[in-house]
């Protein structure tokens, strides 16, 4: 891409999508294409279709995308579903019609099956059962993932996946019932603490493993393979480390300085058991993530609410 190319990122307003506007304005890249869900619905084919006519962009980050945690992927299942499907529909085959050049589309280690052996290579894509609190979600991105490779061998598309691992970061979503477990915990503690609240309650059981990659690596990996990767392979992204959500709460607790006791609300779904990606793959095409989880927690705590360390 040189630095005047027309970029559309989809999803610009969302964690993912603001970040990687953040890299490419940090690069240089001065010619962005950016509508709010307001300005542009993906969901609305026919306006889909308008803004491509209309903008002709050259490059797409497909970040765009119904997101939410544990118990929204579970509650809204048909919801999470049909509007992903009809976005990445919409904007890939759009981007297909309209000749774009290259696109990036942003899935989700969720697409693993529940059970993959540990760390998960990027083989291991529809190799058993998905995880069944976000099966609708990971069908979807799935989807998306062969979209990319399929209109890459039947029209000669060069549409690039990426896979990654749990997110966190500036823009996050802090609701605490539809949110992921970081900026939940953090919201949770930091709530505790100024209400000097006794305990502190978290779902699940604590044994549940997970890796944290903080948005900005991301961006810096996004950017990266759309410079540099073509392929039909799906890149992992993520740091190649994890640890339990116990140990997550206690680092939580930590960095907020809440001196109070965590109470494990057992009634709650654990989720997947581990879910650890192989980075192999993106270490040899160049990237690896820069910013450790403690420094990530106090850097997105810091943002958040205030906080000086």
């Amino acid at each position: 891409m040189n630095k005047t190319a027309k970029i559309y990122i989809a999803g610009h307003t969302g964690m993912v999508g603001s970040a990687i506007v953040r890299k490419l304005i940090k690069e240089g890249f001065t010619n962005l294409v950016l509508k709010t869900s307001n300005e542009l619905d993906l969901i609305n084919q026919q306006a889909v279709i308008s803004f491509f006519e209309q903008e002709q962009p050259e490059y797409v980050f497909l970040a765009a995308a119904k997101v939410g945690g544990i118990e929204a992927n579970n509650t809204y299942r048909a919801q999470f579903l049909y509007e992903n499907l009809q976005i990445q529909n919409n904007v890939i085959h759009q981007s297909y019609v309209h000749k774009v050049k290259k696109l990036l589309f942003l899935a989700s280690s969720c697409i693993y099956p529940k059970l993959a052996p540990q760390p998960i290579k990027e083989s291991y894509l529809l190799t058993g059962d998905l995880e069944s609190t976000n099966e609708p979600y990971a069908i979807a991105k799935i989807a998306g993932i062969k979209l990319c490779e399929n209109y890459n061998k039947q029209y000669g598309c060069n549409f690039i996946s990426v896979m990654p691992t749990n997110l966190y970061g500036p823009n996050d979503t802090y609701e605490l019932n539809n949110s992921h477990v970081l900026p939940a915990l953090l919201q949770k503690f930091h709530n505790a603490k100024i209400n000097n609240i006794e305990t502190v309650e978290v779902w699940g059981t604590g044994t549940p493993k997970r890796e944290f990659l903080h948005v900005n690596d991301l961006a810096t990996a996004c950017v990266h393979l759309m410079q540099t990767y073509e392929g039909t392979i799906s890149v992992n992204i993520g740091t190649g480390t994890d640890l339990s959500i116990k140990q997550l709460a206690e680092l939580i607790r930590k960095v907020v300085g809440y001196t109070g006791k965590i109470v494990w609300n057992t009634t709650k779904l654990d989720g997947t058991p581990r879910k650890l990606l192989d980075v192999s793959l993106i270490h040899s095409l160049g990237w690896k993530h820069t910013i450790e989880l403690e420094e990530g927690i106090k850097e997105v705590y810091n943002e958040k609410f205030s906080i000086q360390f």
